[in-house]
């Protein structure tokens, strides 16, 4: 089977047991970066030394296929340089290359960039997304496009684009809107800093180190207005649905009064 394996993003402290004895009993690993494997099991004090396999983004789709064949007849362990594999590192096209054959994908959970800065951000977590890393170009309309999300958002980015992004950040989905930079996760020097956007870009712009992660609170919901409310249920009783029925549907989904719907949309009627 191919065994995806979550590592430390900065602490090795929170290697878990079943890393440790994975690490420990396998013959063949694929990783994103083989000499930060190397160093991984000179840190963890693991004198296993397996077959590695370069698994990156600039080789994984190629490699995919011959990773899956020796993967039907023993396991290969699948590592990236920090967190979960095909989380924003490589390993996606390996999964779904091992799916599509019938070759068997288990994981070994553990850290993850995206999930401890949504858990320290004091931003909801119930509902959020995950949108990667910050495009070098074209960041305003990126952004931009995200405006109307209403989930938590996690983002990653690079240091040194951090001030511009939180800028043309600020710039696409207004300057209050609440942001929240966590900073070296797991580390020595971990940093969580909070705030508006603007306050977060400027704060940025002397200059900040380390691994980033965004996160950013998502768009308050659209407060429906009566007369748009009303113009669904028409458009529903056009399409065959009840009067009756297409006003408590509109009420359900808007928090409209039902009765205010359905004596609109009456009125409105030719």
């Amino acid at each position: 089977m191919i065994i995806l394996a979550a590592t430390p993003i900065g602490n090795l402290g929170d290697a878990s047991r079943r890393l440790v004895e994975a690490l420990e009993n396998a013959e063949t690993i694929a990783a994103e970066d083989t000499r930060t494997t190397m160093h991984l099991l000179r840190a963890l004090g693991i004198e296993n030394r397996p077959r590695l396999i370069a698994l990156h983004e600039h080789n994984e789709v190629e490699k995919a296929a011959e990773i899956v064949e020796l993967a039907r007849d023993a396991d290969v362990l699948v590592l990236t340089d920090a967190g979960m594999p095909a989380i924003s590192d490589p390993g996606f096209p390996l999964v779904a290359a091992a799916a599509a054959a019938g070759v068997t994908v288990t994981a070994i959970p553990g850290p993850s960039a995206v999930l401890t800065a949504l858990a320290v951000s004091g931003l909801p977590t119930d509902r959020f997304t995950f949108e990667g890393f910050v495009p070098r170009k074209g960041r305003v309309a990126w952004f931009s496009a995200l405006a109307h999300e209403e989930r938590t958002m996690v983002f990653f980015e690079s240091p040194n684009r951090l001030a511009e992004s939180l800028a043309d950040l600020a710039a696409a989905l207004g300057g209050a809107r609440r942001v929240v930079v966590a900073r070296e996760l797991t580390k020595l020097h971990e940093e969580v800093r909070r705030g508006t956007a603007d306050e977060l870009a400027a704060w940025a712009a002397s200059g900040v180190r380390g691994e980033i992660c965004i996160v950013v609170a998502g768009a308050e919901p659209a407060s429906a207005s009566l007369d748009g409310g009303i113009a669904q249920v028409l458009a529903l009783v056009a399409a065959g649905t009840g009067l009756k029925d297409a006003a408590g549907e509109v009420a359900e989904a808007t928090g409209l009064s039902r009765r205010s719907l359905y004596q609109g949309a009456l009125s409105s009627r030719p």
